[in-house]
């Protein structure tokens, strides 16, 4: 009985460092930080930007497709980004996301569905935006814990990978782009 239990105990300590040292959870702003091109929020969320993106569920199966209008302004340190969802389904979201620069490459972001405030640091060609997130009554209700990571190519498109925990467990994850 106590090996069996030693092992069960090695088997949770690997997965647990897996998952702090090995997967999407285990990156940092700061792995970025020399990487280019530059991302530059009042440049890279201005203007029309089209979004084309997958949702998948706890599974690994796609639950969802969608097609997003976005539109950024800014004025000073304050931005603002409007979302129109249209997913495969044919139901649509809108969202907005109101930004606020801060020192030091930080930002926050507040928007309806989000409890709190997003918190997120721009290094390199990366953003990373941490939040509480509640889902739209159709999706479950429920409110998860979520990581967003954009990253900037060369030719200016936006790659969005986005993971949503509920109780420390991944139920769904987003993929999609975003171009001008």
């Amino acid at each position: 009985m106590k090996l069996l239990a030693v092992l069960l105990f090695v088997v949770l300590a690997l997965i647990v460092a897996r998952n702090m040292l090995l997967s999407f959870r285990a990156q940092l702003p700061q792995d970025y930080a020399d990487t280019g091109p530059a991302f530059v929020l009042k440049e890279h969320l201005s203007g029309r930007i089209v979004s084309e993106g997958l949702i998948y569920g706890p599974t690994g199966r796609v639950n969802s497709r969608f097609v997003a209008e976005m539109y950024g302004e800014w004025q000073g340190d304050s931005g603002t980004l409007t979302e129109n969802f249209t997913y495969d389904n044919g139901r649509t979201q809108q969202r907005k996301w109101y930004l606020t620069l801060g020192p030091d490459n930080t930002f926050t972001a507040t928007a309806d569905d989000i409890v709190g405030e997003a918190k997120g640091v721009v290094s390199g060609s990366t953003v990373m935006l941490s939040y509480r997130i509640t889902l739209p009554d159709g999706a479950g209700g429920h409110t998860l814990r979520a990581t967003d990571w954009m990253y900037l190519t060369e030719s200016g498109v936006i790659l969005n990978r986005s993971e949503m925990r509920k109780f420390g467990i991944r139920v769904a994850e987003l993929i999609a782009t975003m171009r001008r």
